[in-house]
């Protein structure tokens, strides 16, 4: 037994369950019921998207979602796009934190390589919103396919990218 917990890649496993078991404790029993987490990051989304949109020219519908506490946005008179929380990011933050906290690596680069990749998740995930509401004013019989699918496998990518470059440039390992 001992000699398979000094196998790289048993290791890995072992502390990526671990921390995956430990985020879905904390987000299902603590930060998803509290809710601030996730209004927080989708206020976060819908003010940055709609300041986004605004200053592209389009015209923001409904209720003024800059002023915060919404959670749909549209352009031109359209009903819009609603947030929802398994929407917002939060989990592919938590996934990402994880891998990078699990895989081999220098600590004072995860220290900002972390937030980095949060921050650009995050970014992709307001560009996928501002998207997804240009889909749903000018196209909208695409919306639930560009939502299920072509949006969401660009943002995993994204992911992927990211956890590819940690490995390949930042964890130190010989590859």
């Amino acid at each position: 037994m001992p000699k398979l917990f000094k196998n790289p890649l048993f290791l890995f496993l072992l502390k990526a369950i671990g921390l995956y078991l430990l985020w879905l404790f904390l987000y299902d029993r603590w930060l998803h019921p509290q809710g601030n987490a996730d209004l927080f990051v989708i206020d976060q989304i819908v003010w940055l998207a709609g300041s986004l949109l605004e200053l592209m020219g389009f015209e923001l519908s409904g209720a003024n979602p800059l002023l915060g506490g919404l959670r749909t946005i549209g352009i031109g008179g359209s009903d819009g796009v609603w947030i929802g929380d398994p929407c917002n990011g939060l989990t592919l933050f938590g996934l990402f934190t994880g891998f990078v906290l699990a895989f081999p690596g220098p600590w004072k680069t995860k220290l900002w390589y972390i937030p980095l990749g949060i921050l650009l998740i995050h970014l992709a995930n307001v560009v996928r919103v501002m998207a997804l509401v240009v889909v749903e004013r000018f196209y909208p019989e695409s919306l639930d396919f560009n939502h299920t699918y072509t949006f969401t496998i660009l943002v995993y990518s994204l992911v992927f990218l990211l956890w590819y470059t940690w490995a390949k440039k930042f964890s130190g390992l010989e590859t």
